[in-house]
């Protein structure tokens, strides 16, 4: 078991709907608590549940992210390690997260379109393919892959216990 630190970190899933971020974010939280480590895990889904006002324009995803990378920031500077899973598409929004963190860690959760939407278990894609939903992250929206995360973890050719090995065996080495 590792031992306990008091500095805490902010682990950043980044990725399209349905690329496994939350499932992989329970699990990750699951891992780091069995260290011993303080955890919390920030949701895209649980948290708009919350704050169901939260539009999906440009300018209001971003300020959901700067909102949520300040909550984030905070736990960290308690020492808890933080797993936020949100996708997150654009790319400034997650750099002022970065900024605002000590040790944030951004990993891209890669998936192919095709493949969320195979996977795709609430029916999203389907409905904004039919005009639905609109603003829809990776359809008539764009997502902006990181340029240079910590970690990529490709779940088009890896299942979740395979992906979430990825994930532990790069966390070990800095925890």
């Amino acid at each position: 078991m590792m031992e306990r630190t008091s500095e805490g970190l902010v682990i950043w899933l980044t990725g399209l709907s349905g690329a496994g971020k939350t499932t992989l974010a329970v699990r990750l939280a699951e891992w780091l608590s069995a260290r011993g480590l303080p955890v919390e895990r920030l949701d895209g889904d649980i948290l708009r549940g919350r704050f169901p006002d939260t539009g999906f324009t440009r300018r209001e995803r971003d300020e959901h992210i700067r909102r949520v990378g300040f909550m984030a920031s905070l736990l960290e500077k308690h020492g808890v390690a933080v797993v936020c899973s949100f996708i997150s598409p654009y790319r400034q929004a997650r750099r002022e997260v970065r900024e605002m963190c000590r040790r944030f860690i951004e990993i891209y959760i890669r998936a192919s379109v095709e493949a969320c939407e195979a996977r795709d278990v609430k029916g999203l894609y389907a409905r904004a393919r039919a005009g639905q939903i609109a603003n829809f992250t990776g359809l008539d929206d764009p997502y902006e892959p990181p340029e240079n995360p910590e970690l990529i973890v490709d779940t088009d050719r890896q299942d979740v216990d395979e992906s979430l090995a990825t994930i532990t065996a790069y966390l070990e080495r800095l925890l």
